[in-house]
């Protein structure tokens, strides 16, 4: 147990900032669930529109360093790898069902 002063409130602190990190961490979560039923449902319009939603979290949350901004990146990233790969499938089969 701390018994200075500032190692205690140094404890309160780190407790309220930990309860931020994950209250953040978990609405990214959710946002991401959303986007991989998006996703699964095979419709890029959607896909997209999520896209657009969980890239601006990702981004909000790396700018108050809840997660890094690499990671934040790197997860955008991959998040529009899967859009463009869902629109390359959907347009190829448009294509060819015309």
């Amino acid at each position: 147990m701390a018994h200075s002063l500032s190692a205690k409130k140094r404890i309160r602190q780190n407790i309220k900032q930990r309860a931020r990190n994950r209250s953040r961490k978990e609405l990214i979560k959710t946002e991401l669930k959303a986007f991989t039923v998006a996703a699964a449902s095979g419709d890029a319009n959607k896909a997209e529109a999520e896209l657009r939603k969980v890239a601006s979290r990702l981004d909000k949350v790396a700018s108050k360093g809840s997660i890094h901004k690499n990671t934040a990146a790197r997860k955008r990233s991959r998040l529009a790898r899967r859009v463009n790969a869902l629109r390359k499938t959907g347009a190829g089969t448009a294509a060819a069902s015309a």
